[in-house]
């Protein structure tokens, strides 16, 4: 985030380079930079002649060699945006010549999307002396929460850390996903409101009371009646809450109890730390590790395994996914 920040407020100072290379497992950041370039290098006079998009799939490194090299119109530099670059993944190295002297008045911006270009190559080398070079990489579900509570704050808002786990819980990790939500709040709230769980459940549709971050907690805390009332809601609404996820998710928690155990330090910073987990949680697995001993743990990991195999049809195949969960649940918290 920071990177892609500076990689604009340079843009915006009239530090603009040659080229942009722009790629990595994250498309996020790539398309908000490629997004600004397009926006802001040229006035609206001056796209029509100088600013060309192009795509991988239908063009090569040839052709774009040419329309980086061709002068500006009427303008002091030309914008030429490659997107979906990876599909020229087989023949991208050839663009070493063209990075090694490139035209000084054509931005050349190349998406390469979901993949990155080899750090040891002669291109990789080339275009970070030249111009720029820029990765965006996934990140983990632990820093998702963190990213929205950031996001958020640059635009004025806040947000409650629960709230923030219910959208990671339900995006997961695709910050486009989270981000597309994220506006459509702010359309409907002032800036100053601090997104809560209730704003959450109203307006995307993610039950604040009834999903596997409140299943979690309610096994953790050996809460047997809500946890039951969590999963009958999830059989009964198999759709939006597939087991496959809450499985995951289930193995995901106690595999963390089990960490949890296993640290000498059992401070909080440390815990969320190894964890990859919010300090705002920590007390909540302090709480699950004291109702679920190592032995226990490693029993309920067993339990998901097998309940995993039945779910996908293999000795259980007359019990629905609704009732191999409530079974689950009985086994773990017993």
């Amino acid at each position: 985030m920071d990177e892609a920040r500076q990689i604009v407020n340079d843009i915006q100072k009239g530090n603009i380079k040659p080229i942009y290379f722009l790629m990595g497992e994250e498309p996020y950041y790539i398309d908000k930079i490629s997004d600004f370039i397009e926006d802001n290098v040229l006035s609206e006079e001056e796209r029509g002649f100088n600013q060309m998009l192009i795509y991988g799939r239908d063009a090569s490194i040839d052709e774009i060699v040419s329309n980086a090299k061709r002068y500006p119109m009427m303008a002091e530099r030309q914008v030429v945006i490659v997107k979906e670059a990876q599909d020229l993944s087989r023949t991208i190295e050839n663009l070493v010549s063209y990075a090694e002297n490139p035209q000084p008045t054509t931005v050349l911006v190349v998406c390469y999307k979901y993949k990155k270009i080899d750090k040891r190559k002669k291109l990789y080398k080339t275009i970070d002396k030249s111009g720029v070079i820029f990765e965006g990489k996934r990140l983990y579900e632990n820093q998702v929460g963190d990213w929205i509570t950031r996001n958020l704050k640059s635009r004025g808002y806040a947000i409650s850390p629960k709230a923030s786990q219910m959208l990671v819980e339900f995006l997961g990790t695709d910050l486009g996903k989270i981000d597309n939500e994220l506006e459509k709040l702010q359309l409907i709230c002032p800036q100053g409101t601090t997104i809560s769980p209730e704003i959450i459940e109203e307006n995307i549709g993610i039950s604040k009371d009834f999903n596997n971050f409140e299943l979690r907690k309610a096994i953790g805390e050996k809460d047997s009646l809500r946890a039951y009332r969590i999963v009958n809601y999830f059989s009964q609404n198999p759709k939006d809450n597939p087991m496959v996820v809450t499985i995951s998710l289930l193995f995901s928690y106690f595999s963390q109890i089990l960490q949890y155990h296993g640290l000498n330090d059992k401070s909080k910073g440390v815990v969320a730390k190894q964890l990859k987990i919010s300090p705002y949680f920590v007390s909540d697995y302090v709480t699950a590790a004291r109702n679920y001993p190592m032995k226990k743990v490693s029993h309920a990991i067993s339990l998901l395994q097998e309940t995993d195999v039945k779910s996908k049809g293999v000795g259980a195949n007359n019990i629905s996914q609704g009732d191999l969960l409530k079974e689950l649940l009985v086994k773990i918290m017993n």
